[in-house]
Order: structure tokens, then C-alpha cells, then sequence
């Protein structure tokens, strides 16, 4: 029997990371329509990085999204 994996590539780092098969190395960004690998997940705890920011804004544009108020820290929310 052939595994079907399903990978994604993460929105921020461009890293693949598999969401299947009983593994789920990422999280799938509601808000913000994304998909993000652990790593950067967990290391945007407190609000996206802004080097991301235009990354972000530009996707959400593209896809009709309202950009979301910022944190206290003046960062997008991670979630």
C-alpha cells in the first residue's frame, strides 16, 4: 500500500512540512488563509515578525482578506 503524504510548503520560511497521515508538522493559518511549518509557528508566538509583514499584507490583498488590528506589540497576531 502506497503512503498518501500531503506536504505543504510554509507561507513564511518556504520550508515543506507534511499535514497527513497522522503527522501534522504545521498549522493552517485561519485568519490569514496560510500555512505555516511548527518552526515558525511557534517562533511567532507573540505576533508575526515584521519581516514578514508585507509578505502578508501582499497575500492578503491578493486574496480579499482585511488586514486584522495589531497587537499590543504592534505585530499582525499569529492567529
Amino acid at each position: 500500500m502506497e503512503d498518501n503524504i500531503f506536504t505543504q510548503d510554509c507561507f513564511t520560511c518556504g520550508k515543506q512540512y507534511q499535514m497527513s497521515a497522522g503527522r501534522y508538522d504545521g498549522e493552517n493559518i485561519k485568519r490569514f488563509q496560510f500555512g505555516v511549518c511548527n518552526t515558525c509557528y511557534e517562533a511567532n508566538w507573540d505576533g508575526w515578525n515584521p519581516r514578514f509583514e508585507q509578505k502578508i499584507l501582499k497575500h492578503l490583498e491578493e486574496h480579499n482578506i482585511t488586514p486584522p488590528e495589531r497587537n499590543d506589540k504592534g505585530l499582525f497576531p499569529r492567529d
